[in-house]
Order: C-alpha cells, then structure tokens, then sequence
C-alpha cells in the first residue's frame, strides 16, 4: 500500500504497524517521535498502530549540532 513517509511516497505491505515501520527506517529507537496523519502516536501505541492506504508519517529523531 502506498503512504507518505517524511514528505516521500513510499511503499509499504499491508498489515505493517508503526513499530514496524520505525523499525525499517531507524537504528536507535529511544530518540524517535512519530506522527501520523498529524497526530503524535505514543511509543507504546507503535506496534498496535497499523498503517493504513494514504497515510502521511513523520519520524523524526534530533539533530545535534547548532
């Protein structure tokens, strides 16, 4: 099914949950924020959050530097 990861379309099976998609896309999970369509999806909701067709996704992780 086809969603929008971070501003890019992007192709993702379906069934795939947010943990699931974290997972794919980031090494270090602690300092990871996820929203979806919008909406701030709590750590502890990622893995019971599916992804649904035309979903927009935000993962976010800091930057350091100044």
């Amino acid at each position: 099914m086809k969603i929008t990861v971070n501003g890019s379309a992007t192709e993702v099976a379906a069934g795939t949950s947010v943990g699931d998609l974290v997972r794919q896309r980031v090494d270090d999970r602690r300092r990871v924020a996820v929203a979806r369509n919008g909406e701030v999806v709590p750590r502890a909701e990622w893995d019971s959050t599916p992804l649904e067709e035309a979903d927009t996704v935000e993962v976010l992780a800091p930057v350091a530097g100044g």
